[in-house]
């Protein structure tokens, strides 16, 4: 894996603590340089959004749940019938309670990581929850992309690639969660399904209440 580790990026300091670098170890260890970038990429953004709304957070829990939050897609994390998010979440989750963090601040980065993808919600949780969501909004979605200055833009695609990104994130995902297509029911990754596999067959809510064995 080809990476780049910097200290500072668009005027943003990447967390370089014991805690920092182990997580960094961990996602150049069990992901690819694809997710590696996309994570700090993720982190970047949620930061800028953070200096722009002049919000208060801890940048350091930002940085782990950043590094963590699409772990789950990988092998090494995921599991064979949860949500990958929630792979992510529980293995940011003990990382960070190995290193003693207390009871809050595991539950903190446990949310930010499981709520990345949950749209209406995470965007009204604490500050690291909903800037990590605007974070990846901005890198998958491109929400946002008007508040970027083209000197930011431009500094952190220079130091992480998106690597023909829009090409390669729905596979990415997929692969993450293909032997369990049925973690993806009420959620936006089912979209991610319907792309990749033809015919794909969705879970449905309306089905659900119908087909219950209540009489009425």
């Amino acid at each position: 894996m080809s990476i780049q580790m910097l200290k500072k990026v668009a005027g943003i300091n990447i967390p370089d603590s014991t805690i920092a670098q182990q997580a960094t170890e961990l996602l150049i260890e069990h992901g690819t340089e694809f997710i590696y970038n996309h994570s700090l990429r993720v982190f970047l953004f949620s930061a800028l959004n953070g200096q722009r709304r002049k919000l208060t957070y801890d940048i350091e829990l930002l940085y782990v749940a950043s590094v963590f939050h699409d772990l789950g897609l990988t092998k090494n994390y995921s599991s064979p019938d949860l949500r990958f998010e929630i792979d992510g979440a529980n293995a940011a989750r003990d990382f960070l309670k190995s290193h003693g963090l207390p009871k809050e601040s595991l539950q903190l980065v446990w949310d930010t990581i499981a709520l990345h993808t949950t749209i209406g919600i995470a965007e009204h949780k604490e500050p690291e929850v909903a800037l990590m969501y605007s974070g990846v909004g901005l890198d998958v979605m491109g929400e946002g992309y008007e508040y970027l200055t083209d000197e930011n833009r431009n500094q952190i695609l220079d130091a992480f690639s998106r690597n023909n990104f829009k090409e390669n994130i729905i596979p990415t995902f997929f692969s993450g969660f293909e032997h369990k297509t049925e973690t993806t029911f009420g959620n936006i990754k089912a979209d991610v399904c319907a792309y990749m596999i033809p015919n794909f067959q969705r879970k449905n809510f309306c089905d659900c209440i119908l087909h219950s064995p209540w009489k009425d």
